[in-house]
């Protein structure tokens, strides 16, 4: 059985399978791995094995694992390959300035984000969003022509500079997006309404603007608790009346009910799971 791990590409990339090659790694540690017509580095994000592994267990990436052959990890980071790295990040810096004053020389209508050295320094990948596409051919070139190596532009969302960026949410705990998450899923309204949120925007949506990529792996969870439970504004009949299902509780599986009297009551949903 071939062993699969998740390995986070440089500071910023995107999440890959690869193969261990037997190679005994945990969570967090740095690796140098074959990349793109040469090496690369990452860190590691997650293990699994192929057999057991669903094709959306982790995003596009891990749907591919099983259809293409997995490239290595090479060896785990050593001092000399976390110097190179860090050196690599401190010429970024110099190549990102560089790159901003010729977006303005070319007068671009794009916002550059980040930069990035690959390991062995053969390509540059910068980083930026704009509202629409950019023709940026001209800029490539000079850029190649400057740095004498291969340029990639990679045009990202607002979630992606959020990941990148970091930091925390509303909850108080580091950004979903920048800690575990290796793949973006749709978030709808419907899943704030079946956590009882507010539809307030800046009530339901993170550091991006967009809405909290939480509300989409808690959705299943919701969706499980509420079974069996009535809907706000559903009318129920209770030991003692007919009334109108006001607030609900998911966790505690109670459910606020207004009587025609006006009286308010306290059905609890658990116990009816129990033949009570």
């Amino acid at each position: 059985m071939e062993s699969l791990i998740f390995v986070r590409l440089r500071d910023s990339g995107q999440v890959y399978p690869y193969n261990s090659g037997g190679l005994k790694v945990k969570e967090g540690d740095y690796v140098v791995v074959e990349h793109d017509r040469g090496q690369d580095y990452g860190q590691i994000v997650t293990s699994g094995e192929v057999a057991g592994l669903k094709d959306n267990a982790a995003g596009p990436a891990a749907g591919q694992a099983g259809k293409e052959p997995l490239k290595r990890i090479l060896r785990l980071a050593k001092e000399t390959d976390i110097r190179q790295i860090e050196e690599n990040r401190l010429k970024a810096k110099e190549v990102f300035n560089s790159c901003v004053k010729k977006i303005e020389e070319h007068k671009l209508d794009m916002k550059l984000v980040q930069a990035e050295y690959s390991f062995d320094r053969s390509k540059i990948v910068f980083y930026f969003t704009a509202n629409g596409r950019v023709d940026f051919r001209n800029l490539v070139k000079d850029l190649a022509k400057i740095f004498k190596a291969r340029i990639e532009l990679r045009q990202i969302g607002v979630r992606d500079e959020a990941r990148l960026f970091g930091g925390f949410g509303p909850c108080g705990r580091e950004l979903c997006c920048a800690r575990f998450l290796k793949d973006f899923e749709p978030v709808t309204i419907k899943m704030a309404k079946e956590e009882g949120l507010p539809l307030n925007p800046p009530k339901i949506s993170g550091i991006c603007g967009r809405l909290m990529c939480c509300l989409s792996f808690e959705y299943e969870s919701y969706k499980l608790l509420s079974k069996g439970l009535p809907r706000e504004g559903e009318h129920v009949h209770t030991p003692q009346g007919k009334g109108k299902v006001v607030s609900i509780n998911v966790f505690k599986r109670v459910a606020s009910v207004q009587l025609e009297d006006g009286t308010w009551i306290t059905v609890n949903y658990k116990d009816k799971e129990h033949g009570k």
